[in-house]
Parts: C-alpha cells; structure tokens; sequence
C-alpha cells in the first residue's frame, strides 16, 4: 500500500489529521469544510497519490499489510513512556521540501503540553454532533488531568430514571469516544469546566454501590493499567441529583447559596469597612 506523510501543512489539514472523524469521512474534505476552501493538492514524485502543496515535507513511501516491527518506549502525551509494541513498517522512497522549510511538531509529556489545546478544540468543535446523538447532553469537558481518553465529564438535562447511565453506554458506543475509560454525568446546572465544583458533587451525591457502572470495552493503546492491551473495565459515575424514581425515597438537599439580598448587605459592610466585596 502506498502512503505519504505530509508534514507542516496548512493548520486545517495539521488539525484534520488528530479529528476524531467517522470512517467515510475524508480527512482532506474536512480541512477544506474548516478553511472554507479547498485544499490544494499537488501528485507526489515516486507514488501514485496526492498530497497537500503547502506541506513542509512529505515522506512517499510504501507499507506491506501485516508487517509489523517493535518500537518504543517514547514519552508520550499521558506522561508516561509508552510501552514497547508492534507497529506498521513504513519504507521510505523519497522525500520532498519546501526550499526553507520549517519542521513542524509538538512537545508532549505531563499535560498541559501543547497536545492538551488541540484536544480542547475538539471537544468544542465536535460537542455538537454529540448533541444530535444525545440532545439530553448540556456540556462537556475532558480535563488536562485525564489526557483526552481517561476522563470525560459531562453535564444533561435529566428527565427519567437510568438516563445517566443511557449517556455513559450511548458515549462509550461512539467512534473514539469509545476509549473513554471514566465518564462523570452531572445534572444540567452544574459547570463541567469547574473540576472542583464537579468532585465536590461527586464526593457528595454518590452512592458507590448504585451510582457506578462498571463496564467493558477497547481502550487507548497508550493505556498502561488494562491487564491486557487495548481492552479493559471503565467507570461510569451517576453525580447526578436522585429521586425517588431513583429508588432515593430520602429527602434530597438542596445546595448552600447566598441570596441576593444576603450578599448586597454583605457587600455593603465590607464597603464600609474597606474590603472589597464579594463581585
């Protein structure tokens, strides 16, 4: 099979390349969709495909189905050293340049690292379409602490008993969310980008031997705690408010807040004291 690897193209196609994208879906037709305009194309000198014209460098070469060599361990974006494992052979024909050409890359370890922005981006770009999917779904975020795969927190508007856990299997069933090895579901009010926020209501709301749904299914290849590669358990964690639709048939508290008037009259006395007030 022959492959090129471009690197250094435009930012579009550099960003197409990590999109969690549906298999039908090109990844050339989706930089064009984010730069609204095509991307240009030029044919490679020793293979028969095409490739981006403003890339960098391209490496034409070719790779035999099933021959595979071992490589590793590389420090990678979980922090960890990725362990040894065999991966394609690519063989290298050629490679082509830009006259000045600048080498395009990222630096990955302990997040934040660069890596952590262009996963932010996705969560933004493709929290949409996982709406249209589950449009109970409010928000979402990955944190930096949880490297994209190990932890998803995600906020809905909670009408029925089980909903919940219907979010945490309806994730786990699509594309590269599949990977998910920790899922968080809290009630609609609750702001998934204040991990704080979030563990307080999952250290409180929680009762462990009902709210958390253990599961089974494909994980990250850079996941090093399964006891075998690619496939191991996942958590699922019900934070939400229950009911008795629920089988919660104690009373449910409601949170601590000031009111309004409470926090005006604050911020007057401490005006007159000479602090600053509460905003």
């Amino acid at each position: 099979m022959e492959v090129a690897i471009a690197i250094g193209a435009d930012p579009a196609s550099v960003y197409s390349a990590t999109a969690p994208l549906p298999p039908q879906i090109d990844e050339i037709l989706f930089a064009g969709w984010l730069r609204k305009s095509k991307v240009p194309m030029v044919k490679a000198k020793t293979i028969d495909l095409e490739v981006p014209a403003e890339a960098e460098f391209v490496l034409e070469g070719y790779a035999n189905a099933g021959e595979l060599r071992r490589e590793g361990p590389f420090g990678d974006h979980t922090g960890y050293y990725s362990l040894p494992d065999d991966y394609p052979v690519f063989h290298l024909k050629a490679i082509t340049r830009r006259r000045n050409p600048i080498y395009l890359t990222t630096i990955v370890g302990k997040p934040p690292m660069e890596d952590y922005y262009i996963g932010k981006a996705t969560e933004r770009l493709f929290l949409p379409l996982l709406r249209l999917v589950l449009p109970e779904v409010v928000d979402m975020n990955m944190p930096m602490e949880g490297v994209f795969h190990n932890l998803l927190i995600v906020s809905i508007d909670k009408s029925y008993p089980g909903q919940p856990q219907k979010v945490m299997n309806g994730i786990w069933g699509l594309m590269l969310m599949m990977l998910t090895k920790t899922i968080i579901v809290v009630d609609a009010d609750v702001d998934v980008h204040n991990v704080s926020d979030v563990i307080w209501r999952v250290t409180n709301n929680v009762d462990p031997k009902r709210d958390f749904l253990i599961s089974e299914g494909p994980l990250d290849a850079l996941d090093h705690s399964s006891p075998v590669p690619h496939f191991g358990s996942k958590l699922g964690i019900d934070a939400t408010r229950k009911s008795p639709a629920d089988g919660h048939n104690r009373p449910w508290p409601g949170d601590v807040v000031m009111s309004d008037d409470v926090k005006k009259r604050v911020d007057e006395k401490l005006k007159r004291l000479g602090i600053p007030g509460l905003g």
